[in-house]
C-alpha cells in the first residue's frame, strides 16, 4: 500500500510541477542568473574541458558501465547467492537504467519544447511555451525542438533504483541521495550551458522515480529474493 501511495503522490507532484512551471516564468528567473546578457554568452562554454568530458561523455560512459555491470552479474552469475539475495533489486536498476533514458527520450521526441538557448530571450529564435500549448506563425513552421525534459539527466536519475537494492534505510538513503546528488549535477551543467531550464530536470527527475515505483511494484511479487 505504501507503494502506490508513493506512486500517487508522485503522479500528483509530476502533474503540479509541469503546470507550475509551464504557467509562471519561474524557469526564466532562474535561467537569467546563467546567461551573461552583456556578452550573449552563458556562464559555461559547452566545449570547455575537462568540464564537457566529465560531465557530459565522461559521466555517461559511467553511467552504462554500471548498467553493464549490474546486466551481467544477473545474467551470468544469477545462481550466485550474493545475487540471490539482490536479485530483485538488481532487476529494479537494470530495467531503470536502459527504460528511464529511452522513456525521457521518447517524450522529448514527442513535445516541441525550445532549449534555452533556443529562445528569444537568450539569442535564439523560438518564444517561450508551455508543453500544452501550440505555436503559432511563424514559429508553428519551425524545425521541430526536443529540449523537455532533460534527457542527459535521466541516466543519473536512473540510480535512483538503488534505493531498492539495499536492504537498511541507512543504505536505502545514501544510495538515493547519491543518485539525486548525480542527476542534479548532471542537470545543472546543462542548464550552465543554456540546454535546459530547471523544469526540464524537475520533470525528468520525477518521471524517473516515477517509474521505478511502478516498476518495483510488481518485482516485488514476482521476484523472491
Amino acid at each position: 500500500m505504501v507503494i502506490e501511495r508513493q506512486i500517487f503522490y508522485t503522479f500528483l507532484i509530476l502533474v503540479f510541477s509541469i503546470v507550475l512551471f509551464g504557467a509562471s516564468d519561474l524557469d526564466i528567473y532562474i535561467q537569467d542568473m546563467f546567461y551573461n546578457f552583456k556578452d550573449h554568452m552563458w556562464i559555461v562554454n559547452r566545449d570547455l574541458e575537462p568540464w564537457k568530458f566529465i560531465f557530459y561523455d565522461g559521466i555517461k560512459k559511467l553511467l552504462i558501465f554500471i548498467g553493464v555491470v549490474f546486466l551481467f552479474f544477473l545474467l551470468f552469475f544469477r545462481n550466485a547467492q550474493r545475487v540471490k539475495d539482490y536479485k530483485r533489486g538488481m532487476a529494479v536498476v537494470v530495467l531503470s537504467a536502459i527504460s528511464i533514458p529511452l522513456i525521457v527520450g521518447g517524450v522529448k521526441m514527442s513535445t516541441n519544447m525550445p532549449c534555452p538557448k533556443n529562445e528569444v530571450h537568450y539569442g535564439g529564435q523560438m518564444i517561450k511555451t508551455a508543453v500544452w500549448q501550440s505555436y503559432a506563425q511563424p514559429y508553428k513552421s519551425m524545425k521541430h525542438i526536443s529540449c523537455w525534459p532533460a534527457g542527459h539527466a535521466s541516466g543519473g536519475f536512473a540510480l535512483m533504483s538503488l534505493y531498492f537494492l539495499f536492504k537498511t534505510k541507512r543504505n536505502k538513503m545514501l544510495a538515493l541521495g547519491l543518485a539525486l546528488s548525480l542527476g542534479w549535477v548532471m542537470g545543472i551543467y546543462k542548464m550552465l550551458i543554456g540546454d535546459h531550464f530547471l523544469s526540464h530536470t524537475v520533470i525528468t527527475m520525477l518521471i524517473s522515480w516515477l517509474f521505478i515505483l511502478m516498476v518495483n511494484k510488481p518485482l516485488e511479487r514476482w521476484v523472491k529474493n
